[in-house]
């Protein structure tokens, strides 16, 4: 500290000895003021240092005897705590413990007592249902038989019915064809008369005619005659006998198709 002072005493009469009113006593008695002053300071400031100190350490060690003390007494109540906690926390768990088991034991024995209903219950359900499944098949078999047997008795006496039908349409048509036949063979014959009768009074009358204009005439009018007769019977037999056929095979197809 000294050798800072002397050294800005000496800067400042170094500044100072341009000056003309210059004098070295004033400066020496200032530099020892200054040197005094700051000697006091500096005695002040290590006394205020060392208090500081003392007192710092005062603090430091009452802080430490605080903090050891509370941190004593939060070990000791956390211990108590921490036991308390495990007394505690020990009776819960045995509570705990006894009513879960309490708890399971009635657990088990209520589902014992609904398997048992349950499988009692399903017992009875599944033996009800098989008889009535069985009662139902029995009927539905009953039913069914009835039915069939009563579709087939409706179906002969269908089919019987229709074959009756069917007998007495083909009798009716065979007899009015018969009939019809008849009447086509009686009405073609008696035309087949009325034919050759016509045909013969013309031819008569013809031969009269040329008769009595020329006896060639005649021979010629009788050869014709008698050859249109002859044809016209042909034709007459030969339809006759060509509807009879006709009418016999319809009759023979009818009643082979019965």
């Amino acid at each position: 500290m000294k050798k800072i002072i002397i050294t800005s005493a000496v800067t400042a009469a170094l500044l100072t000895s341009a000056q003309a009113d210059f004098n070295f006593g004033d400066m020496f008695k200032d530099m020892k003021e200054a040197a005094l002053s700051f000697s006091s300071d500096a005695k002040d400031t290590i006394v205020s240092m060392k208090d500081g100190a003392v007192e710092s350490t005062k603090s430091a060690e009452r802080t430490v005897t605080s903090v050891s003390a509370d941190a004593k007494d939060t070990t000791i109540k956390t211990s108590d705590d921490v036991k308390v906690m495990e007394v505690s926390t020990t009776g819960d768990a045995k509570i705990v413990a006894t009513d879960v088991s309490k708890d399971t034991k009635d657990s088990i024995q209520n589902t014992t007592t609904d398997l048992k209903d349950s499988a009692t219950i399903a017992s009875k359900e599944m033996k009800e249902t098989t008889t009535a499944v069985s009662a139902d098949a029995s009927s539905s078999v009953k039913t069914v038989s009835n039915d069939s047997t009563s579709s087939v008795k409706t179906v002969s006496t269908d089919i019987n019915t229709t074959m009756k039908t069917v007998s007495n349409n083909a009798t009716s048509s065979v007899k009015t064809i018969s009939t019809d036949s008849s009447s086509s063979v009686q009405n073609v014959s008696k035309d087949t008369k009325d034919s050759v009768a016509t045909v013969a009074t013309n031819a008569n009358d013809s031969v009269k005619t040329v008769s009595n204009d020329s006896s060639a005439s005649v021979a010629s009018t009788n050869t014709n005659a008698s050859d249109a007769v002859k044809t016209v019977s042909t034709n007459a037999s030969d339809s006759v006998n060509s509807v009879a056929s006709n009418t016999n095979d319809s009759v023979k197809t009818i009643s082979n198709d019965n």
